[in-house]
């Protein structure tokens, strides 16, 4: 097994993550870093992070919250209310696939497998998100088709596919930069009053109550 994919699932981070670690000299492996990044691990091996040993748990765990607005996505609030007060201290540990603003409400996946946070947030695996938001006055159909062939912001275009009508709209879009939604439409003066994820990848937020969580995979 590759290190960079050991690491991530031996601590949940995502396999980007566990790149930079082994780039910054956080990672060894029997002592000494890694050789290369495409290091395999032997059964052997002894894999630390920051000197502490490493093992990959037999059982991962995937939940998925009803976001509400008022809530960011941190164990540090701020001064802000946490989605971990939210959450069964039993669920403490897992870490959030992606983000949610403030301001926005709806399905966050959190977990300790590694793996599957890479393949719902890396931009190759084209993980489709699906939200619900609301404007304040309606969208005109130039500006529809402006949005859908490419906005130019300031980290590159952004296309989103819409339907819907007038100011209530569905918004799916296979990347995850950060508030790429607001600001798209904020490009051409429309402002967001409402927005609400309802899936993410094969996750749909379907049973979930506002507030609450429930476990989706435990394998």
């Amino acid at each position: 097994m590759r290190i960079n994919k050991y690491v991530a699932l031996a601590t949940g981070i995502s396999r980007r993550a566990a790149d930079q670690a082994i780039t910054w000299g956080r990672i060894s492996v029997n002592g000494q870093p890694p050789l290369s990044a495409g290091y395999s691990v032997q059964e052997n091996d002894v894999v630390c992070l920051d000197g502490k040993p490493l093992s990959i748990q037999e059982t991962f765990t995937t939940i998925m919250l009803n976001k509400p607005t008022g809530y960011v996505v941190s164990r540090d609030g701020q001064g802000s209310k946490s989605i971990y007060e939210l959450l069964p201290e039993a669920y403490h540990s897992l870490k959030p696939v992606g983000r949610l603003d403030k301001a926005s409400s709806g399905l966050l996946l959190l977990t300790n497998n590694g793996e599957l946070a890479n393949q719902l947030t890396h931009p190759s695996y084209n993980k489709d998100k699906v939200y619900e938001i609301e404007l304040y006055v309606p969208l005109k159909q130039e500006d529809k088709r402006a949005i859908e062939k490419g906005i130019e912001l300031e980290d590159g275009k952004s296309a989103l596919r819409l339907t819907g009508s007038g100011t209530a709209w569905t918004v799916t879009m296979s990347e995850g930069r950060n508030r790429q939604i607001r600001r798209t439409f904020g490009e051409l003066g429309y402002t967001i009053s409402k927005l609400h994820r309802i899936q993410f990848g094969d996750y749909m937020l379907k049973g979930t109550a506002v507030g609450t969580s429930r476990l989706v995979s435990e394998d």
